[in-house]
């Protein structure tokens, strides 16, 4: 699995490189990567780790059992998205087409934290 980041100028708001968590850029200055030194050295230490192999610098490295859970996320993902489908297929009131389209959200929130 390939993740890549990329700082947009015209957003204030972006994610630290690492963990995914929220960054507010102030405007001065070099924009942040990180969000923590802790972040910073995880990142270096993954760099360091795929360097000299055929591994891209750029990927992330999981324990199996964490992309085992992602999967599994994953997949729990697309049966709400299918829900959602049905439930508009089917004429079901929007009140209910709401429901499921914010567990669905909240689904995909859960899952876009990577790590």
């Amino acid at each position: 699995m390939v993740v890549t980041v990329t700082i947009s100028t015209t957003n204030p708001a972006v994610s630290c490189a690492w963990c995914g968590k929220e960054l507010v850029l102030t405007g001065r200055g070099r924009p942040r990567k990180y969000c923590s030194r802790s972040c910073k050295q995880r990142a270096y230490e993954q760099r360091q780790n795929v360097s000299g192999t055929s591994i891209p610098a750029e990927a992330v490295i999981i324990h199996p059992d964490r992309a085992a859970a992602l999967r599994d996320s994953l997949f729990e993902l697309r049966c709400a998205a299918e829900d959602v489908a049905t439930a508009s297929a089917e004429g079901a009131e929007p009140d209910e087409i709401r429901v499921l389209c914010s567990e669905l959200v909240a689904l995909a929130r859960t899952i876009e934290k990577l790590r």
